[in-house]
Protein backbone atom coordinates (compact mmCIF):
# COMPACT_ATOMS: atom_id res chain seq x y z
CA UNK A 1 0.00 0.00 0.00
CA UNK A 2 3.05 2.77 0.56
CA UNK A 3 6.36 1.43 -0.39
CA UNK A 4 8.06 4.09 1.03
CA UNK A 5 6.89 4.46 4.16
CA UNK A 6 9.67 4.62 6.84
CA UNK A 7 8.36 3.11 9.12
CA UNK A 8 7.38 -0.02 7.72
CA UNK A 9 11.13 -0.02 6.16
CA UNK A 10 13.05 0.20 9.08
CA UNK A 11 10.87 -2.34 11.05
CA UNK A 12 11.41 -4.77 8.00
CA UNK A 13 15.17 -4.13 7.87
CA UNK A 14 15.04 -4.50 12.07
CA UNK A 15 13.54 -7.92 11.50
CA UNK A 16 15.43 -9.23 8.72
CA UNK A 17 19.02 -8.53 10.83
CA UNK A 18 17.33 -10.07 13.95
CA UNK A 19 16.88 -13.44 11.70
CA UNK A 20 20.38 -13.00 10.91
CA UNK A 21 19.32 -12.77 7.17
CA UNK A 22 21.69 -9.93 6.30
CA UNK A 23 21.80 -10.58 2.38
CA UNK A 24 17.89 -9.62 2.72
CA UNK A 25 18.78 -6.49 4.27
CA UNK A 26 21.97 -6.09 1.93
CA UNK A 27 19.46 -6.16 -0.97
CA UNK A 28 16.74 -4.35 0.37
CA UNK A 29 19.53 -1.30 0.81
CA UNK A 30 22.13 -1.46 -1.98
CA UNK A 31 21.93 1.63 -2.83
CA UNK A 32 23.72 2.75 0.34
CA UNK A 33 26.17 0.66 0.23
CA UNK A 34 29.14 2.83 -0.26
CA UNK A 35 31.58 0.06 -2.74
CA UNK A 36 28.79 -0.47 -4.43
CA UNK A 37 27.41 3.19 -4.91
CA UNK A 38 30.85 4.42 -5.67
CA UNK A 39 31.48 1.47 -8.20
CA UNK A 40 27.91 1.95 -9.71
CA UNK A 41 28.26 5.43 -10.32
CA UNK A 42 30.59 5.19 -13.39
CA UNK A 43 34.14 4.59 -11.77
CA UNK A 44 34.49 1.10 -13.98
CA UNK A 45 34.67 2.62 -17.57
CA UNK A 46 35.46 0.01 -19.34
CA UNK A 47 31.29 -1.44 -18.23
CA UNK A 48 28.68 0.04 -20.56
CA UNK A 49 26.00 -2.06 -19.85
CA UNK A 50 23.44 -2.30 -17.29
CA UNK A 51 24.89 -5.84 -16.58
CA UNK A 52 28.55 -5.15 -16.68
CA UNK A 53 27.54 -1.97 -14.29
CA UNK A 54 26.02 -4.05 -12.18
CA UNK A 55 28.77 -6.76 -12.06
CA UNK A 56 30.98 -4.07 -11.14
CA UNK A 57 29.62 -3.11 -7.93
CA UNK A 58 30.77 -6.56 -6.40
CA UNK A 59 34.28 -5.29 -6.70
CA UNK A 60 34.14 -2.00 -5.76
CA UNK A 61 35.43 -2.54 -2.70
CA UNK A 62 38.56 -3.80 -4.59
CA UNK A 63 38.90 -0.87 -6.49
CA UNK A 64 38.69 1.16 -3.70
CA UNK A 65 41.03 -0.71 -1.92
CA UNK A 66 43.69 -0.60 -5.13
CA UNK A 67 43.30 3.20 -4.84
CA UNK A 68 43.85 3.47 -1.48
CA UNK A 69 46.70 1.04 -1.41
CA UNK A 70 48.77 3.01 -4.00
CA UNK A 71 48.47 5.91 -1.86
CA UNK A 72 50.03 3.79 1.61
CA UNK A 73 52.29 1.16 -0.64
CA UNK A 74 54.06 0.93 -3.04
CA UNK A 75 52.17 1.73 -6.79
CA UNK A 76 53.96 -1.40 -8.44
CA UNK A 77 51.20 -3.73 -6.54
CA UNK A 78 48.07 -2.35 -8.12
CA UNK A 79 48.97 -3.87 -11.80
CA UNK A 80 45.72 -5.56 -13.63
CA UNK A 81 47.87 -8.67 -15.12
CA UNK A 82 46.64 -12.12 -13.95
CA UNK A 83 49.95 -12.56 -12.17
CA UNK A 84 48.88 -9.49 -9.35
CA UNK A 85 45.07 -10.12 -9.29
CA UNK A 86 46.00 -12.87 -6.67
CA UNK A 87 47.07 -10.48 -4.21
CA UNK A 88 45.82 -7.14 -4.81
CA UNK A 89 42.92 -8.08 -2.37
CA UNK A 90 45.45 -7.61 0.51
CA UNK A 91 44.86 -3.94 0.71
CA UNK A 92 45.24 -0.93 3.29
CA UNK A 93 42.43 0.48 3.21
CA UNK A 94 41.47 3.70 3.89
CA UNK A 95 37.96 4.86 4.28
CA UNK A 96 38.53 8.66 4.10
CA UNK A 97 36.77 8.53 0.65
CA UNK A 98 33.79 6.48 1.20
CA UNK A 99 32.99 8.52 4.08
CA UNK A 100 32.80 11.60 1.98
CA UNK A 101 30.64 9.70 -0.60
CA UNK A 102 28.25 8.66 2.44
CA UNK A 103 28.12 11.85 4.04
CA UNK A 104 27.80 13.61 0.05
CA UNK A 105 24.85 10.77 -0.51
CA UNK A 106 23.28 12.14 3.23
CA UNK A 107 23.29 15.43 2.56
CA UNK A 108 20.63 15.05 -0.42
CA UNK A 109 18.27 13.56 1.87
CA UNK A 110 18.28 15.35 5.42
CA UNK A 111 15.48 14.04 6.68
CA UNK A 112 16.22 12.21 10.48
CA UNK A 113 13.81 9.29 9.59
CA UNK A 114 16.72 7.53 7.80
CA UNK A 115 19.50 7.59 10.15
CA UNK A 116 18.10 3.85 11.14
CA UNK A 117 19.67 2.69 7.20
CA UNK A 118 23.29 3.47 7.78
CA UNK A 119 23.43 1.61 11.46
CA UNK A 120 20.93 -1.26 10.57
CA UNK A 121 22.82 -1.92 6.93
CA UNK A 122 26.46 -1.17 8.89
CA UNK A 123 25.42 -4.39 10.66
CA UNK A 124 24.86 -6.03 7.91
CA UNK A 125 27.42 -5.41 6.15
CA UNK A 126 30.01 -6.72 8.80
CA UNK A 127 28.34 -9.52 8.56
CA UNK A 128 29.05 -10.04 5.44
CA UNK A 129 32.28 -10.00 5.40
CA UNK A 130 32.34 -5.74 4.02
CA UNK A 131 34.16 -4.20 6.85
CA UNK A 132 35.16 -1.07 5.40
CA UNK A 133 31.55 -0.16 4.40
CA UNK A 134 30.64 -1.00 7.60
CA UNK A 135 33.07 1.62 9.37
CA UNK A 136 31.89 3.73 7.05
CA UNK A 137 28.65 3.51 7.95
CA UNK A 138 28.72 2.70 11.44
CA UNK A 139 30.54 5.73 11.84
CA UNK A 140 28.72 8.28 9.77
CA UNK A 141 25.49 7.14 11.38
CA UNK A 142 26.86 7.69 15.01
CA UNK A 143 27.91 11.27 13.30
CA UNK A 144 24.47 12.00 11.61
CA UNK A 145 22.95 10.72 15.19
CA UNK A 146 24.55 12.55 17.19
CA UNK A 147 23.93 16.26 14.94
CA UNK A 148 20.21 14.73 15.08
CA UNK A 149 20.82 14.62 19.13
CA UNK A 150 22.12 18.05 19.21
CA UNK A 151 19.63 19.65 17.57
CA UNK A 152 17.00 17.82 19.44
CA UNK A 153 18.04 19.18 22.66
CA UNK A 154 18.18 22.65 21.86
CA UNK A 155 14.05 23.02 22.58
CA UNK A 156 14.70 20.26 25.74
CA UNK A 157 14.40 21.03 28.93
CA UNK A 158 17.42 20.46 32.01
CA UNK A 159 15.50 17.49 32.78
CA UNK A 160 15.48 16.26 30.27
CA UNK A 161 19.63 15.56 30.30
CA UNK A 162 19.82 12.32 32.98
CA UNK A 163 22.93 10.33 32.29
CA UNK A 164 21.09 7.23 31.22
CA UNK A 165 18.91 8.92 28.47
CA UNK A 166 21.98 10.70 26.78
CA UNK A 167 23.57 7.66 25.36
CA UNK A 168 20.08 6.36 24.15
CA UNK A 169 18.86 9.79 22.81
CA UNK A 170 21.91 10.12 20.86
CA UNK A 171 21.58 7.30 18.74
CA UNK A 172 18.24 6.51 18.35
CA UNK A 173 16.51 9.97 18.65
CA UNK A 174 13.85 8.84 15.43
CA UNK A 175 12.67 6.05 17.60
CA UNK A 176 11.81 7.68 20.56
CA UNK A 177 10.31 10.67 19.45
CA UNK A 178 7.59 7.75 17.51
CA UNK A 179 7.56 5.69 20.85
CA UNK A 180 6.65 7.21 24.42
CA UNK A 181 9.17 8.04 26.73
CA UNK A 182 9.28 5.07 28.99
CA UNK A 183 11.95 3.40 30.40
CA UNK A 184 11.79 0.19 28.49
CA UNK A 185 12.64 2.05 25.39
CA UNK A 186 15.24 4.21 26.65
CA UNK A 187 17.19 1.00 28.08
CA UNK A 188 16.45 -0.81 24.35
CA UNK A 189 17.76 2.35 22.49
CA UNK A 190 20.57 2.51 25.35
CA UNK A 191 21.40 -1.35 24.51
CA UNK A 192 21.35 -0.80 21.16
CA UNK A 193 24.36 2.13 21.31
CA UNK A 194 26.17 0.25 23.23
CA UNK A 195 26.48 -2.80 20.47
CA UNK A 196 26.86 -0.42 18.24
CA UNK A 197 30.02 1.61 19.54
CA UNK A 198 31.63 -2.20 20.62
CA UNK A 199 31.12 -3.19 17.00
CA UNK A 200 32.48 -0.42 15.54
CA UNK A 201 36.01 -1.14 17.57
CA UNK A 202 36.31 -4.36 16.59
CA UNK A 203 35.80 -3.44 13.30
CA UNK A 204 38.44 -0.85 13.72
CA UNK A 205 40.85 -3.23 15.56
CA UNK A 206 40.25 -5.99 12.71
CA UNK A 207 40.84 -3.30 9.74
CA UNK A 208 44.12 -2.06 11.57
CA UNK A 209 45.80 -5.74 11.91
CA UNK A 210 45.03 -6.38 8.52
CA UNK A 211 46.63 -3.64 7.76
CA UNK A 212 49.64 -4.26 9.69
CA UNK A 213 49.94 -7.99 7.83
CA UNK A 214 49.47 -6.59 4.12
CA UNK A 215 52.15 -4.12 5.19
CA UNK A 216 54.43 -6.33 6.60
CA UNK A 217 53.93 -8.67 3.47
CA UNK A 218 54.87 -5.94 1.00
CA UNK A 219 58.06 -5.01 3.54
CA UNK A 220 59.30 -8.50 3.01
CA UNK A 221 58.57 -9.91 6.22
CA UNK A 222 56.44 -12.69 5.38
CA UNK A 223 56.73 -13.87 9.60
CA UNK A 224 55.48 -10.93 10.46
CA UNK A 225 52.58 -11.21 8.41
CA UNK A 226 51.69 -14.51 9.19
CA UNK A 227 51.59 -13.25 12.85
CA UNK A 228 49.25 -10.55 12.19
CA UNK A 229 46.85 -12.76 10.00
CA UNK A 230 46.87 -15.44 13.00
CA UNK A 231 45.71 -12.72 15.34
CA UNK A 232 43.01 -11.73 12.98
CA UNK A 233 41.74 -15.57 12.23
CA UNK A 234 42.51 -17.10 15.86
CA UNK A 235 41.30 -14.11 17.92
CA UNK A 236 38.41 -15.62 20.34
CA UNK A 237 37.15 -12.26 20.76
CA UNK A 238 34.16 -11.26 19.08
CA UNK A 239 32.71 -12.22 15.69
CA UNK A 240 34.93 -13.17 12.69
CA UNK A 241 32.26 -13.66 9.24
CA UNK A 242 33.43 -16.09 6.52
CA UNK A 243 33.82 -13.97 4.09
CA UNK A 244 36.38 -11.76 6.01
CA UNK A 245 38.03 -14.80 7.02
CA UNK A 246 38.50 -15.95 3.48
CA UNK A 247 40.10 -13.28 2.24
CA UNK A 248 42.27 -13.27 5.23
CA UNK A 249 43.25 -16.86 4.86
CA UNK A 250 44.74 -16.79 1.46
CA UNK A 251 46.58 -13.89 2.40
CA UNK A 252 47.97 -15.74 5.17
CA UNK A 253 48.66 -18.15 2.34
CA UNK A 254 50.31 -15.69 0.53
CA UNK A 255 52.74 -15.26 3.33
CA UNK A 256 52.90 -18.87 3.77
CA UNK A 257 54.48 -19.33 0.47
CA UNK A 258 56.94 -16.18 0.80
CA UNK A 259 58.36 -17.98 3.47
CA UNK A 260 58.98 -21.20 1.53
CA UNK A 261 55.81 -23.52 3.46
CA UNK A 262 54.04 -24.19 0.36
CA UNK A 263 52.11 -27.18 2.92
CA UNK A 264 50.91 -24.54 4.94
CA UNK A 265 49.68 -21.93 2.55
CA UNK A 266 47.66 -24.99 0.39
CA UNK A 267 46.32 -26.09 4.03
CA UNK A 268 44.93 -22.20 4.25
CA UNK A 269 43.41 -22.22 0.40
CA UNK A 270 41.66 -25.36 1.07
CA UNK A 271 39.78 -23.53 4.10
CA UNK A 272 39.26 -20.77 2.39
CA UNK A 273 37.44 -22.67 -0.57
CA UNK A 274 35.69 -24.51 1.85
CA UNK A 275 34.28 -21.31 2.96
CA UNK A 276 33.61 -20.53 -0.50
CA UNK A 277 34.00 -23.02 -3.17
CA UNK A 278 33.66 -20.05 -5.81
CA UNK A 279 36.18 -17.98 -4.31
CA UNK A 280 38.38 -16.94 -7.24
CA UNK A 281 41.84 -15.83 -5.35
CA UNK A 282 41.83 -18.99 -2.93
CA UNK A 283 41.23 -21.11 -6.63
CA UNK A 284 44.57 -18.93 -7.96
CA UNK A 285 47.01 -19.33 -5.37
CA UNK A 286 46.16 -23.29 -4.73
CA UNK A 287 46.70 -24.07 -8.66
CA UNK A 288 49.80 -22.53 -8.28
CA UNK A 289 51.33 -23.69 -5.02
CA UNK A 290 50.19 -27.40 -6.11
CA UNK A 291 52.04 -26.66 -9.70
CA UNK A 292 55.00 -24.89 -7.56
CA UNK A 293 55.81 -28.71 -6.10
CA UNK A 294 54.77 -30.74 -8.85
CA UNK A 295 51.25 -31.95 -8.56
CA UNK A 296 50.05 -31.19 -11.89
CA UNK A 297 46.86 -33.19 -11.29
CA UNK A 298 45.65 -31.43 -9.04
CA UNK A 299 46.46 -27.77 -10.06
CA UNK A 300 44.97 -28.81 -13.52
CA UNK A 301 41.80 -29.64 -11.76
CA UNK A 302 41.61 -26.44 -9.93
CA UNK A 303 42.26 -24.39 -13.17
CA UNK A 304 39.36 -26.10 -15.00
CA UNK A 305 36.74 -24.89 -12.07
CA UNK A 306 38.56 -21.53 -12.49
CA UNK A 307 37.70 -21.67 -16.03
CA UNK A 308 34.23 -23.03 -15.67
CA UNK A 309 34.09 -19.81 -13.18
CA UNK A 310 35.60 -17.72 -16.04
CA UNK A 311 33.25 -19.06 -18.55
CA UNK A 312 29.55 -18.24 -15.93
CA UNK A 313 31.05 -14.74 -15.62
CA UNK A 314 31.32 -14.28 -18.83
CA UNK A 315 28.13 -15.32 -19.71
CA UNK A 316 25.98 -14.12 -16.90
CA UNK A 317 27.92 -10.42 -17.23
CA UNK A 318 28.99 -10.17 -13.86
CA UNK A 319 31.13 -12.31 -11.38
CA UNK A 320 30.09 -15.13 -9.22
CA UNK A 321 27.22 -13.95 -6.23
CA UNK A 322 25.56 -11.55 -5.73
CA UNK A 323 26.42 -7.43 -6.69
CA UNK A 324 27.73 -6.44 -3.50
CA UNK A 325 29.79 -9.48 -2.54
CA UNK A 326 33.73 -8.74 -2.39
CA UNK A 327 35.66 -10.86 -4.71
CA UNK A 328 39.26 -9.91 -3.20
CA UNK A 329 39.78 -7.22 -5.40
CA UNK A 330 39.13 -9.24 -8.65
CA UNK A 331 37.26 -7.09 -11.20
CA UNK A 332 34.77 -7.77 -14.47
CA UNK A 333 37.23 -6.16 -16.75
CA UNK A 334 40.15 -8.60 -15.86
CA UNK A 335 38.04 -11.77 -16.74
CA UNK A 336 38.52 -11.68 -20.30
CA UNK A 337 41.90 -11.23 -20.42
CA UNK A 338 42.59 -13.54 -17.43
CA UNK A 339 39.95 -16.32 -19.49
CA UNK A 340 42.36 -15.89 -22.48
CA UNK A 341 45.56 -16.65 -20.18
CA UNK A 342 44.24 -19.39 -18.75
CA UNK A 343 43.57 -21.95 -21.82
CA UNK A 344 46.87 -21.98 -23.19
CA UNK A 345 47.92 -23.04 -19.47
CA UNK A 346 45.49 -25.49 -19.05
CA UNK A 347 46.90 -26.63 -22.26
CA UNK A 348 50.04 -27.00 -21.46
CA UNK A 349 49.45 -28.78 -18.20
CA UNK A 350 47.23 -31.49 -20.18
CA UNK A 351 50.44 -32.14 -22.05
CA UNK A 352 52.52 -32.74 -19.47
CA UNK A 353 50.72 -35.09 -17.39
CA UNK A 354 50.28 -36.68 -20.58
CA UNK A 355 54.10 -37.13 -20.56
CA UNK A 356 54.11 -38.77 -17.49
CA UNK A 357 55.16 -35.53 -15.08
CA UNK A 358 52.32 -35.81 -12.83
CA UNK A 359 54.09 -38.02 -10.11
CA UNK A 360 57.00 -36.22 -10.16
CA UNK A 361 56.16 -34.32 -6.99
CA UNK A 362 58.83 -32.52 -5.16
CA UNK A 363 58.18 -33.70 -1.65
CA UNK A 364 61.25 -31.78 -0.46
CA UNK A 365 59.67 -28.53 -1.11
CA UNK A 366 56.29 -29.77 0.15
CA UNK A 367 57.90 -30.92 3.47
CA UNK A 368 60.06 -28.17 4.05
CA UNK A 369 63.30 -29.81 4.18
CA UNK A 370 67.11 -29.49 2.20
CA UNK A 371 68.06 -32.65 -0.47
CA UNK A 372 70.45 -34.61 1.62
CA UNK A 373 68.87 -34.17 5.16
CA UNK A 374 69.26 -36.19 7.80
CA UNK A 375 66.37 -38.54 9.45
CA UNK A 376 66.16 -36.36 12.33
CA UNK A 377 65.38 -33.31 11.09
CA UNK A 378 62.86 -35.25 8.12
CA UNK A 379 60.90 -36.42 11.60
CA UNK A 380 60.71 -33.17 12.73
CA UNK A 381 59.52 -31.35 10.09
CA UNK A 382 56.85 -34.24 9.21
CA UNK A 383 56.15 -33.91 12.77
CA UNK A 384 55.12 -30.30 13.17
CA UNK A 385 53.63 -30.89 9.63
CA UNK A 386 51.36 -34.03 11.22
CA UNK A 387 50.34 -32.20 14.38
CA UNK A 388 49.16 -28.97 12.21
CA UNK A 389 47.53 -30.34 9.30
CA UNK A 390 45.55 -33.39 10.98
CA UNK A 391 42.10 -33.54 9.09
CA UNK A 392 40.14 -33.74 12.36
CA UNK A 393 41.83 -30.91 13.42
CA UNK A 394 41.54 -28.52 10.23
CA UNK A 395 38.09 -29.39 9.82
CA UNK A 396 37.30 -27.46 13.39
CA UNK A 397 38.71 -23.97 12.57
CA UNK A 398 34.98 -22.98 10.68
CA UNK A 399 33.39 -23.68 14.33
CA UNK A 400 35.09 -19.99 15.10
CA UNK A 401 33.82 -18.31 12.50
CA UNK A 402 30.31 -17.08 11.70
CA UNK A 403 28.41 -18.75 8.60
CA UNK A 404 26.23 -16.24 6.87
CA UNK A 405 25.35 -18.04 3.69
CA UNK A 406 22.18 -19.64 3.83
CA UNK A 407 23.62 -22.31 0.54
CA UNK A 408 26.92 -23.55 3.31
CA UNK A 409 26.54 -24.66 6.77
CA UNK A 410 28.21 -25.75 9.42
CA UNK A 411 28.20 -29.48 8.37
CA UNK A 412 28.68 -28.73 4.52
CA UNK A 413 31.77 -26.69 5.42
CA UNK A 414 33.58 -29.19 7.65
CA UNK A 415 32.87 -32.13 5.09
CA UNK A 416 34.88 -30.01 1.97
CA UNK A 417 37.52 -28.90 5.18
CA UNK A 418 37.91 -32.62 6.42
CA UNK A 419 38.14 -34.13 2.31
CA UNK A 420 40.40 -31.37 1.32
CA UNK A 421 42.86 -31.79 4.61
CA UNK A 422 42.73 -35.82 4.10
CA UNK A 423 44.18 -35.17 0.20
CA UNK A 424 47.04 -32.93 1.60
CA UNK A 425 47.72 -35.43 4.91
CA UNK A 426 47.77 -38.23 2.50
CA UNK A 427 50.30 -36.57 0.21
CA UNK A 428 52.58 -35.86 2.92
CA UNK A 429 52.80 -39.32 4.01
CA UNK A 430 53.24 -40.33 0.79
CA UNK A 431 56.45 -37.61 0.99
CA UNK A 432 57.61 -39.16 4.53
CA UNK A 433 57.54 -42.47 3.45
CA UNK A 434 60.04 -41.49 0.10
CA UNK A 435 62.03 -39.28 1.53
CA UNK A 436 62.76 -41.60 4.27
CA UNK A 437 63.19 -44.11 2.03
CA UNK A 438 65.89 -42.17 0.17
CA UNK A 439 67.50 -41.60 3.73
CA UNK A 440 67.48 -45.15 4.93
CA UNK A 441 69.19 -45.97 1.50
CA UNK A 442 72.06 -42.88 2.07
CA UNK A 443 72.69 -44.63 5.38
CA UNK A 444 72.84 -47.67 4.75
CA UNK A 445 75.20 -46.49 1.59
CA UNK A 446 77.32 -44.39 4.47
CA UNK A 447 77.19 -47.30 6.70
CA UNK A 448 78.87 -49.68 3.63
CA UNK A 449 81.21 -47.15 3.34
CA UNK A 450 82.75 -46.76 6.13
CA UNK A 451 83.12 -50.36 6.62
CA UNK A 452 84.96 -50.17 3.56
CA UNK A 453 87.30 -46.99 4.26
CA UNK A 454 87.92 -48.80 7.88
CA UNK A 455 89.04 -52.24 5.77
CA UNK A 456 90.94 -50.07 3.63
CA UNK A 457 92.54 -48.48 6.50
CA UNK A 458 93.51 -51.89 8.18
CA UNK A 459 94.96 -53.03 5.02
CA UNK A 460 96.69 -50.57 4.99
CA UNK A 461 98.14 -50.20 8.45
CA UNK A 462 99.09 -54.09 7.94
CA UNK A 463 101.15 -53.58 4.66
CA UNK A 464 103.20 -50.69 6.40
CA UNK A 465 103.49 -52.78 9.51
CA UNK A 466 105.18 -55.66 7.07
CA UNK A 467 107.04 -52.78 5.35
CA UNK A 468 108.44 -51.47 8.74
CA UNK A 469 109.09 -55.32 9.61
CA UNK A 470 111.20 -55.91 6.85
CA UNK A 471 113.22 -52.42 7.00
CA UNK A 472 114.21 -53.39 10.81
CA UNK A 473 115.22 -56.48 9.52
CA UNK A 474 117.24 -55.05 7.21
CA UNK A 475 118.92 -53.13 9.60
CA UNK A 476 119.54 -55.12 12.30
CA UNK A 477 121.44 -57.35 8.82
CA UNK A 478 123.12 -54.68 8.01
CA UNK A 479 124.24 -53.82 11.46
CA UNK A 480 125.93 -57.07 12.43
CA UNK A 481 129.60 -57.03 11.76
CA UNK A 482 132.05 -59.43 10.39
CA UNK A 483 133.31 -62.15 12.73
CA UNK A 484 137.15 -61.34 13.28
CA UNK A 485 139.66 -64.48 12.42
CA UNK A 486 141.80 -65.11 15.52
CA UNK A 487 141.65 -67.65 18.42
CA UNK A 488 141.22 -66.69 21.36
CA UNK A 489 141.85 -68.66 24.75
CA UNK A 490 139.95 -66.64 27.46
CA UNK A 491 141.50 -67.28 31.11
CA UNK A 492 139.33 -66.88 33.89
CA UNK A 493 139.37 -65.18 36.98
CA UNK A 494 137.70 -64.18 39.57
CA UNK A 495 135.97 -60.88 38.92
CA UNK A 496 138.05 -60.44 35.72
CA UNK A 497 137.84 -60.95 32.20
CA UNK A 498 140.79 -62.02 30.59
CA UNK A 499 141.00 -62.35 26.61
CA UNK A 500 144.27 -63.84 25.21
CA UNK A 501 144.15 -63.85 21.58
CA UNK A 502 146.73 -65.78 19.49
CA UNK A 503 147.50 -64.90 15.65
CA UNK A 504 146.86 -67.36 13.23
CA UNK A 505 150.48 -68.72 11.96
CA UNK A 506 151.95 -71.34 9.54
CA UNK A 507 153.86 -72.39 12.91
CA UNK A 508 150.45 -72.82 14.94
CA UNK A 509 147.23 -75.22 13.65
CA UNK A 510 144.11 -73.40 13.43
CA UNK A 511 141.31 -75.04 15.63
CA UNK A 512 139.42 -76.87 13.37
CA UNK A 513 142.91 -78.89 12.39
CA UNK A 514 143.57 -79.03 15.91
CA UNK A 515 139.96 -80.44 16.67
CA UNK A 516 139.98 -82.64 13.61
CA UNK A 517 143.24 -84.10 15.21
CA UNK A 518 141.81 -84.67 18.32
CA UNK A 519 138.55 -85.44 18.11
CA UNK A 520 137.26 -83.44 20.25
CA UNK A 521 134.41 -81.35 19.40
CA UNK A 522 134.67 -77.71 19.21
CA UNK A 523 132.58 -75.11 22.06
CA UNK A 524 131.08 -72.63 20.80
CA UNK A 525 129.07 -69.93 22.22
CA UNK A 526 129.80 -71.05 25.81
CA UNK A 527 129.02 -68.83 28.53
CA UNK A 528 129.29 -70.12 32.17
CA UNK A 529 128.96 -68.68 35.38
CA UNK A 530 129.85 -71.91 37.19
CA UNK A 531 133.92 -72.23 37.41
CA UNK A 532 133.87 -75.97 37.75
CA UNK A 533 132.76 -76.28 34.57
CA UNK A 534 135.36 -74.08 33.74
CA UNK A 535 138.05 -75.91 35.06
CA UNK A 536 136.52 -78.73 33.14
CA UNK A 537 136.81 -77.68 29.69
CA UNK A 538 140.15 -75.95 30.32
CA UNK A 539 141.17 -79.52 31.52
CA UNK A 540 140.06 -81.64 28.54
CA UNK A 541 142.21 -79.43 26.34
CA UNK A 542 144.71 -79.18 28.29
CA UNK A 543 147.21 -76.26 29.80
CA UNK A 544 149.93 -76.88 27.18
CA UNK A 545 148.17 -77.09 24.09
CA UNK A 546 145.14 -74.69 22.16
CA UNK A 547 142.06 -75.85 23.09
CA UNK A 548 139.66 -76.64 20.56
CA UNK A 549 137.08 -73.56 21.17
CA UNK A 550 135.32 -71.12 18.51
CA UNK A 551 134.06 -68.43 20.29
CA UNK A 552 134.37 -64.62 20.22
CA UNK A 553 134.57 -64.29 24.30
CA UNK A 554 133.96 -66.24 27.06
CA UNK A 555 132.76 -65.15 30.31
CA UNK A 556 132.13 -65.97 33.96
Amino acid sequence: MSPRMEAALELRARSLLALRRYRDVADMLRDYIPSCTKACSGDDTTTTTTSSSSSSCSSGSGNLAGASRTELLSPGRDRSDAGSAATRFLCCFDISELKHRVVAGFSKNTSAETQWRYLILGQACFHLGLMEDAAALLQTGRRLASAAFRRESVCWSEDSFSPSNLTANAISVPANRRASKSGTASGTAGSEAESVSQLLAHVKLLLRRRAAAVAALDAGLPAEAVRHFSKVLDARRGVLPHPFATACLVGRAEAFRSSGRPADAIADCNRALALDPAFIPALRSRADLLESVGALSDSLRDLEHLKLLYDAALRDGKLPGPTWRPQGGVRFSEIVGAHRALTPRIQQLRGRVAAGEACSVDYYALLGVRRGCTRSELERAHLLLTLKLRPDRCASFAERLELVDEHRDLDAVRDQARMSALSLYRMLQKGYSFIMSVVLDEEAAERQRGKDDAAAAAAAAAALATAAASAREQEETAAVPEKPKFSSVGVPSANVHVKVQVPQTAAMPTAAMVAAATGSPVFQGVFCRDMAVVGTLLSRGGFDRAMPVKCEAMSC
